[in-house]
């Protein structure tokens, strides 16, 4: 969970997950009673955060955050907003046993907030800030899109149209209003990472950021008079660290159009206008249209919705064994959090999972680092920037003439660092080609494959073609030791280069966590590193 006591996370656990952010998709299900009990929200004075002053004045709006809910028919029943011990930010805790599929929360559609990618605008936003240049909004990504209507919200206008005139202002203010990633750091907190991807990661965001903020500014004065860049930060952090997202865009159910033409099927066959075939054929198009409309289309288009639901966001995330499902409510026009298996246990705090998130994206966008992380990676430099003496001497054989340009012509070696031809989506964190390390599935297959090639004997050049395809698979008992051996020599070099040990890192982190009052880009930064490395070791360890 996220030690931070702004609690931030992604609930991208969405409709039809795919993904990058994913794992248990955000199901369509029909309604199911809520959990008998009634709302259970207890009294937010009682809990514990790492800052005394900053959680008084958190739980106070998060108070009249709850009223509100209460007021406007958000239900919830069966858990509470707590927090674990006074070091860890808030959650969801059970106030009784939960059951396999209780639901806990439902909020209704008209009070989240939403886009969808790459078609959908909001037309209050639009018309309030955005009049003289609508084309400008309507282009936003969709983390620009969900900044604006959180700051309209938040800053110009707390009153949503949509859900009846009611004021969002209770649960704006309830939001985080600082957090503590690394966009925020200075150089030196960055490098003390020690890991060059986010570094790079983080520059890159910073870099759309700011061009994204001054394209809107520049297309309308409106938006900047109204909108500071700092403003427009918290709203991108907010929405990528509170919005779930999923494939699945279609409406919910309408019962009208059935309706409609149940009653002109009566007065079709009433009349003897026509024959029952005609009428059940008229009726079955309905019905079809429908579907395609609400499940075919989305997916087809590829349409993706992200959503920021109240107070479900307040769910924290863990990597494996989450214990809570975020679900769209078709027919009941809402989303819901419901218990998964095996339950939840009375004081147990209900997690569910933003997708399989290693710690860059973890860290970069929520703030904080996960122990032992099943989803996490290490990005290695390209190989074209390793030392080939060196693997040469390691596996005791010479890289022969044609290797290199034949695995550059295939792009297996990388790309040259260019900072000017760098992508404009934040999600590239490995644009230069690095290779890829997974504690899931440990070393890329295409590396070895590349090493293969590149440390093969000319006899097995020879009997290759000369062909880096050939290399897919184990060609030798003695060119599989040398693939190994050479990834094995640049994964021990890269854990040498860094600037402190494994031993160090857990000293300083033990101190760090003994002394209190540190702050913590310090002890995430140790951490984060600490993690890094312990997946280098466990994957140099598999290459034996």
């Amino acid at each position: 969970m996220a030690p931070s006591s702004n609690t931030l996370h992604d609930v991208v656990s969405p409709l039809a997950l795919s993904s990058p952010s994913l794992t248990s998709p955000l199901r369509l299900r029909q309604p199911k009673k809520l959990l008998s009990g009634g709302r259970s929200f207890t009294s937010l004075s009682a809990v514990k955060t790492a800052s005394e002053s900053s959680t008084e004045s958190r739980l106070k709006r998060t108070t009249a955050f709850t009223e509100w809910a209460k007021e406007n028919d958000i239900k919830y029943a069966g858990i509470q907003v707590s927090s674990g011990d006074q070091n860890s930010g808030l959650g969801l805790y059970a106030t009784q046993s939960l059951t396999p599929n209780d639901i806990v929360i439902q909020v209704p559609t008209k009070f989240t907030l939403a886009v969808e990618s790459p078609t959908d605008f909001n037309t209050v936003m639009e018309k309030e800030l955005f009049a003289s240049n609508p084309k400008a909004y309507r282009n936003s990504p969709w983390w620009a899109a969900l900044s604006i209507q959180l700051n309209y919200f938040d800053k110009v206008n707390p009153i949503n149209e949509r859900a009846g005139g009611v004021s969002m202002k209770p649960w704006m203010e309830s939001l985080p209003r600082v957090y503590d990633t690394p966009i925020h750091w200075p150089e030196s907190s960055l490098e003390e990472l020690q890991y060059r991807p986010m570094m790079e990661a983080v520059a890159l965001q910073k870099r759309l950021w700011r061009q994204q903020y001054d394209e809107l500014a520049s297309a309308s004065a409106d938006f900047a008079s109204k909108l500071s860049y700092d403003d427009f930060v918290w709203g991108c952090e907010t929405a990528r660290s509170r919005a779930f997202s999923g494939a699945y865009s279609g409406s919910a159910f309408n019962p009208i159009p059935y309706a409609t033409v149940a009653v002109l099927v009566a007065v079709y066959l009433g009349l003897g206008i026509g024959t029952i075939e005609q009428a059940a054929n008229g009726a079955a198009l309905v019905v079809c249209g429908s579907i395609l409309k609400d499940f075919v289309l989305p997916k087809l288009l590829k349409v993706q919705r992200y959503v920021i639901c109240p107070l479900i966001d307040m769910a924290n995330h863990v990597g494996v064994g989450a214990s809570g499902n975020v679900a769209f409510e078709y027919f009941s026009d809402g989303f819901s959090l419901s218990a998964l298996e095996p339950g939840v246990s009375q004081g147990s705090e209900m997690f569910i999972q933003y997708g399989p998130r290693n710690n860059d994206q973890l860290l970069q966008y929520y703030g904080f680092v996960e122990d032992d992380n099943a989803h996490d990676v290490y990005i290695l430099p390209p190989i074209r920037e390793w030392d080939i003496g060196s693997l040469e001497e390691a596996c005791g054989r010479k890289v022969g003439p044609g290797r290199l340009e034949k695995l550059d012509r295939a792009g297996l070696l990388g790309r040259v660092t260019n900072l000017d031809s760098s992508p404009t989506n934040t999600e590239a964190a490995n644009d230069i080609g690095g290779v890829v390390l997974t504690r899931a599935s440990g070393i890329d297959p295409a590396v070895i494959q590349a090493l293969r090639a590149l440390m093969s004997s000319d006899d097995e050049w020879e009997e290759s073609g000369e062909a880096i395809g050939n290399f897919a698979v184990e060609v030798s008992s003695e060119n599989e030791r040398a693939a190994r051996t050479a990834v094995r020599k640049a994964m021990e070099m890269e854990l040498e280069s860094k600037a402190t040990t494994m031993e160090e890192d857990k000293n300083l982190l033990n101190l760090y966590q003994a002394k209190g009052g540190v702050d913590a880009e310090e002890a995430l930064s140790v951490k984060f590193r600490l993690e890094k490395k312990k997946l280098l070791q466990e994957a140099i360890g598999n290459m034996y």
